[in-house]
């Protein structure tokens, strides 16, 4: 018996060795981006590396925002990435309570299709959406940053696996009381999904919080710039890529996130167990 426990204990210790160790890499470059956006330009080349630096420079947050308009990248950003999330819960709720719920014909084969979709890099189909919002006259918009990703395969996906988890009794006794297949969606299924449309918004903001190369691609004003673009813009030009204010920039494009994780951590772990489940 104590023998097993023993063995219980090795076990213990080493997957929380495996734990830690994996922890330790994966903060690291948070570390190493944090540290680095107060160092002078001149510290973050120097060789050998040095981690800490020698003293604290605020001016590198200063300059940074001197240099770029925070204030307009926060204001696109959480516009764009309220409206994609908020409009993709919705649409993604109403497809998967269909595909869930509704029998029609050629159902399978549809959500087959829909799955399919998630195959395809976005690189692929870069170059065709890009002309066909040329056409329709939104490049250079918020239509283009977001009426293109309103709509997630996985998203349908994920709530659709939710919603067959639900009983069949709840759906037979709305119907029985004339609710129509709306109101059913609306007032039974839309409230008892909160739980997984949070953890689906958590996945959605960060996904639309991050995203660079969209929003690269279909603007150029500086009006219209969004964090990740902003951040970008730093890297290389006419000069040198300075380090310590790409660092600083980084690291206040990431703290809204970091602080967002720490008070939904909940349904971010929740939202990766259910698929878990589910798959």
């Amino acid at each position: 018996m104590a023998q097993k426990k023993t063995g219980g204990i090795e076990a213990a210790f080493f997957i929380y060795l495996i734990l830690i160790s994996g922890a330790f890499v994966m903060i690291l470059p948070f570390v190493w981006m944090v540290l680095t956006a107060f160092k002078t330009f001149p510290e973050t080349v120097i060789i050998p590396i040095k981690w800490l630096p020698s003293k604290l420079q605020l001016d590198n947050f200063r300059e940074v925002l001197n240099r770029l308009n925070f204030a307009r990248y926060y204001f696109n950003t959480i516009f764009v990435t309220l409206s994609i999330t908020l409009l993709q819960a919705l649409l993604c709720s109403m497809a998967a309570y269909g595909f869930a719920r509704i029998r029609f014909p050629g159902r399978e084969v549809l959500f087959i299709v829909l799955l399919s979709v998630l195959m395809i890099p976005q690189q692929m189909t870069l170059m065709p959406s890009y002309v066909l919002l040329s056409r329709l006259r939104w490049v250079d918009t918020y239509f283009a940053l977001i009426i293109p990703n309103l709509f997630s395969a996985y998203g349908t996906f994920f709530l659709r696996q939710f919603y067959k988890s639900l009983p069949d009794e709840l759906e037979e006794a709305a119907i029985i009381d004339g609710t129509s297949r709306l109101g059913i969606y609306w007032r039974i299924f839309l409230p008892l999904s909160t739980t997984a449309l949070a953890a689906f918004g958590v996945f959605t903001i960060l996904w639309a919080w991050n995203d660079l190369l969209w929003p690269l691609i279909m603007t150029s004003r500086e009006s219209l710039r969004v964090l990740s673009v902003g951040v970008a813009s730093l890297v290389g030009g006419q000069n040198a890529t300075r380090h310590n204010l790409l660092m600083t920039a980084a690291v206040l494009a990431t703290t809204p996130m970091i602080v967002l994780f720490v008070l939904l951590q909940k349904q971010f772990l929740a939202g990766i167990s259910f698929t878990a489940k589910n798959y």
